[in-house]
């Protein structure tokens, strides 16, 4: 199986259980894990500019990954699934 169709899986699955388990609008929280690159950071921070989102950053031990919380209010589940996707499309992001 390719990549894109295990991504597709992965966000059609996800939008499911959102489905069954949130009432929507409903708070969300993003996890992402970076190499401690501070444009990236950035990229992903900007991302969820003007959105109300409070975003948090924790560098690991040795300082060479980052991990990149965001809280936010999404409408649905495409929305979520929506930024998930325009992260992912940054490259070098781990989607928790």
């Amino acid at each position: 199986m390719q990549e894109s169709e295990s991504a597709d899986a992965f966000y059609k699955r996800l939008e499911t259980e959102l489905e069954k388990s949130t009432e929507w609008p409903s708070q969300y929280l993003y996890k992402f894990i970076v190499k401690s690159n501070q444009e990236l950071i950035s990229s992903i921070e900007n991302m969820f500019d003007n959105m109300g989102a409070v975003i948090k950053t924790r560098s690991s031990g040795k300082g060479n990954y980052t991990s990149v919380s965001v809280h936010l209010v999404m409408s649905s589940p495409e929305a979520v699934i929506e930024k998930y996707k325009q992260v992912a499309a940054l490259g070098d992001v781990i989607l928790l």
